[in-house]
């Protein structure tokens, strides 16, 4: 590889006061995490560009290569390509979701249509295409199940974004990916807008909206709180997104149907386990039926605490449970049926106790240790550092999490990877950087508690990967796959001998035993109502995706129709509208919201061996085997495959609906 950096490089590098752009040196930083307080926002784009080029011309000279094809001279080298793009992208795009601010919004707009000219330049590089086609068509016993995998990848993305096509076809494709990413930027900015409008209305993130409406007793405050909420970037302003989704949506439709298919969905989940659209709506179908059943068992119990309060005088005379009741009337049912208040349960939960029981539980589990560290570099002052070990003392990686709202960051939580875990072209092994980024308040709430294990454990699944190949390692998974890591790792939050040793109020107390109790006997409650907002969210998202125009469609009235359709009760609402459904329309889960769901059915299924396991679900030898199965070995086997090694069969597909209380 060629290491010289090239004249122009060094001219973009340079400033007016003879200052070198940081991403045009190696990192003299423990662990090489990227010098956040070096980066300047001027950094940026030269360095983007100047990525794309070397890529590109480390692409060209594979292309040049005289030597027949072959997967080292192709495809291996392919995959170490694009070093210093992907090193620039790491952290852009990290500290764009969690440090926003117009100068990196303008970077981003500029970025756009550069890197999406270059995606499409890799995509349409028929000379590229045709060494590639040449390794897969030749003799691959050689080769290991990584490799293969590998190269059955390169070969499905140049057909799956169309190689095949005319060069007039291609031409539309790329107008169209520049204008959907440009798009997309602005629907996420719109998002990210009216959340910190909200929080400036109210007080609180929309972060802590569920635990606002859980304990605000003031019923026109909830309804005040809730429509504000649900009416986030439809309010026919600047940051209004319903005409952005439709403009969106004729791109993808336009865009599928360039690529031979009807519709977004099915060429979106041509490339996924589901595999297509008819498979997804039979699996939300059947989940849906059983949630709504469970919902209106719910309902009932809660309006029974209503008609109590009508009695009392608190409410008038036929008051029936709304959208904004659902959160409080449950939790008042939960306080008659479980004796349990989160009020008693929060002060065991800092956020400090519940990331010793991550890391508690990761250690009991796969022997890792995380060593917090201490004057790193950081992307802001509210992120701490930890250096995660083997239990032979090995660097597993470096493990940031950045958990508290700020108005620069975008609501949710998630997982990045900075740095993936790779082999590089000289045999040495890079370990990777992984953030999980919240929106937590410092005593966390029973759903917030399990949030945290939820992104460790995708933080997990990027930190244990073993692979050699960038493209299938970490969580380089299948979108419908890769939220089974995550949720697996839910299932150790609550574990009793766990909360013993993590969870702990201010005075250092253990939890008491009562608490964990109630705890646990509480999680399968309310599960109507969450599987149904969360089913009806993915169905919403099918819908749209499923959609052949957009021609006469009001996004209201689209909703309203779904809602419809699907039997969505009234008094529940699905977990996000369209305009600021940030998952399916700016964050690579269009036709996809479904994963969670399915994933679950995995995870669930997977579980089933720990809680059969001898010594039950602290058994380190069937640990031992998961970590090897699937935590290590990425994207590098399908999926079922990895899936049927671990346990020996096909998942039970009432796994999930069982985990939740739905069936018996």
């Amino acid at each position: 590889m060629r290491k010289a950096i090239s004249v122009l490089a060094i001219a973009l590098a340079m400033t007016a006061c003879n200052r070198t752009n940081p991403f045009f040196e190696e990192w003299d930083t423990p662990y090489g995490i990227p010098p956040y307080g070096e980066i300047q926002y001027q950094d940026y784009l030269p360095a983007i560009k100047e990525g794309i080029r070397q890529q590109e011309e480390e692409i060209q000279a594979i292309v040049n290569n005289p030597d027949a094809p072959d997967f080292e001279n192709t495809i291996a080298a392919l995959e170490q390509s694009g070093k210093l793009l992907a090193k620039v992208s790491g952290v852009f795009y990290n500290v764009l979701e969690t440090e926003n601010c117009p100068e990196l919004d303008a970077i981003e707009r500029e970025a756009i249509p550069v890197v999406s000219s270059h995606s499409d330049n890799i995509a349409f590089n028929k000379a590229l295409y045709n060494r590639v086609a040449a390794v897969y068509n030749s003799d691959q016993s050689a080769l290991d199940e990584e490799q293969k995998m590998v190269l059955k990848n390169w070969m499905e993305r140049f057909e799956n974004n169309g190689i095949a096509l005319p060069e007039e076809e291609q031409d539309k494709l790329r107008e169209i990916n520049t204008a959907m990413a440009s798009k997309i930027q602005k629907l996420g900015n719109n998002i990210l807008a009216e959340s910190n409008a909200f929080k400036e209305k109210f007080g609180f993130s929309v972060g802590a909206y569920p635990d606002m409406m859980t304990s605000t007793a003031d019923r026109e405050l909830r309804r005040q709180y809730n429509e504000a909420y649900t009416s986030r970037c439809h309010n026919g302003n600047e940051y209004d997104n319903r005409q952005l989704i439709l403009e969106i949506m004729d791109l993808r439709i336009k865009k599928a149907n360039i690529l031979g298919y009807s519709n977004p969905a099915d060429q979106i989940l041509s490339s996924k386990m589901a595999h297509d659209h008819q498979t997804v709506d039979k699996f939300l179908s059947d989940i849906m039926a059983a949630a709504v059943q469970k919902a209106g068992e719910e309902l009932a119990d809660m309006q029974k605490v209503m008609d109590e309060d009508i009695k009392a005088g608190l409410l008038p005379e036929g008051s029936k449970i709304e959208p904004w009741d659902w959160w409080y009337y449950a939790e008042r049912v939960r306080k008659a049926k479980y004796d349990l208040d989160e009020e008693l349960t929060k002060p065991y939960f800092h956020i400090d106790n519940v990331m010793k029981g991550v890391f508690l539980a990761a250690n009991r589990l796969y022997g890792i240790k995380a060593e917090p560290l201490e004057n790193v570099p950081v992307y802001n002052p509210g992120v701490k550092t930890y250096k995660i070990t083997d239990a032979d003392g090995s660097l597993v990686g470096i493990f940031t999490t950045d958990p508290f709202p700020r108005d620069s960051k975008r609501g949710g939580a998630w997982m990045n990877n900075v740095r993936d875990q790779y082999v590089d072209e000289n045999g040495n092994e890079v370990r990777p950087i992984i953030v999980n980024v919240c929106n937590f308040t410092e005593y966390l709430s029973i759903d917030n508690v399990q949030t945290a294990f939820h992104e460790f454990g995708h933080a997990l699944h990027g930190l244990l990967s073993k692979c050699r190949y960038p493209s299938v390692s970490g969580t380089s998974v299948k979108r419908d796959f890769v939220e089974m890591f995550s949720q697996f790792n839910e299932n150790w939050a609550f574990q009793p001998d766990l909360l013993k040793e993590y969870a702990r109020n201010d005075k250092g107390e253990v939890i008491p035993a009562e608490l964990v109790e109630k705890i646990n006997n509480s999680l399968k409650f309310n599960q109507g109502f969450m599987t149904t907002e969360l089913c009806a969210a993915s169905m919403l998202d099918m819908y749209w995706h499923e959609l052949e125009s957009v021609e006469g469609i009001d996004v209201d009235e689209f909703e309203a129709k779904v809602a419809e359709k699907i039997g969505l009760i009234p008094e529940i609402t699905f977990r996000y509208r369209s305009t600021y459904f940030n998952h399916i329309f700016a964050s690579g889960y269009s036709a996809g919201y479904y994963g969670y769901l399915w994933a679950e059915v995995l995870d669930k299924d997977a579980f089933s061996a720990f809680e059969q396991a001898e010594g039950g679900v602290w058994n380190i030898d069937l640990a031992t085997k998961f970590r090897k199965t699937f935590l290590e070995r990425g994207g590098s086997r399908a999926p079922m495959e990895l899936y049927k090694e671990f346990m020996g069969r096909e998942p039970d597909s009432r796994a999930m609906l069982r985990a939740r209380g739905l069936v018996d």
